[in-house]
């Protein structure tokens, strides 16, 4: 998962970003208006709304008007009501008043990637090469031969199948089937293993080194 960290605080910026490499997020630090702006698409922005050359408000409802999926929290020592609810107003999905806990930071993060997964609407039949899944039925086929998969495991393999011949993080296998990044991650590897072994052919999921994992397209 990409966090883009808009703090113009060196010395906060380098705490945070620490903690947060270290809970498997890759963090970009942007300390300026411009910076955040002109920064790498990421999956959540963590946003200080006082910035040295404007207002991290404006910041938040232009990322707002490029993308209605993206994460924001504002992250910010502004604490009275009206900053809390302006700052809602403009599309931040929540509101952290500093100073804050690493463990409070890291439950408002997962829930707000939950909230964005969530909004992403489903399609009903996903294909991917010879895979075959039915969303609403949660039943699977390859090359027409029904395969049975615990709850677990097609959770997983829906979470590779949005995005086929995609490398998956395993931080968003973790978030999407088990509701947080904290779990251990050989667990994906686990479930991952036992995939394999029921679809038939151990080379439709492919490990991406580093990463995580691809579901093998057409």
């Amino acid at each position: 998962m990409r966090i883009l960290l808009v703090e113009d605080d060196r010395r906060v910026a380098a705490a945070l970003s620490s903690a947060l490499t270290r809970r498997g997020y890759q963090v970009e630090h942007a300390a300026t208006v411009a910076a955040a702006l002109s920064a790498a698409p990421c999956d959540l922005v963590l946003l200080d709304l006082t910035l040295p050359d404007g207002d991290g408000t404006e910041v938040c409802r232009e990322l707002r008007r490029r993308s209605s999926q993206l994460g924001i929290i504002a992250v910010t020592a502004r604490g009275e009501e009206r900053d809390r609810v302006l700052g809602l107003r403009l599309g931040a999905d929540d509101y952290v008043v500093k100073p804050f806990s690493m463990v409070e930071l890291q439950a408002r993060i997962e829930a707000v990637l939950r909230r964005a997964a969530h909004t992403v609407p489903e399609r009903h039949l996903i294909e991917a090469g010879p895979v075959r899944i039915d969303v609403g039925g949660r039943t699977v086929s390859v090359a027409g031969r029904d395969v049975a998969l615990t709850r677990k495991e097609f959770d997983i393999l829906l979470s590779l199948a949005r995005q086929p011949g995609v490398a998956v993080p395993r931080e968003r296998i973790l978030l999407d089937v088990w509701g947080t990044t904290w779990a251990d991650r050989h667990t994906v590897e686990v479930h991952v293993g036992s995939l394999r072994g029921k679809l038939g052919d151990a080379t439709l999921v492919e490990t991406v080194r580093g990463v995580g994992y691809r579901l093998r397209g057409a």
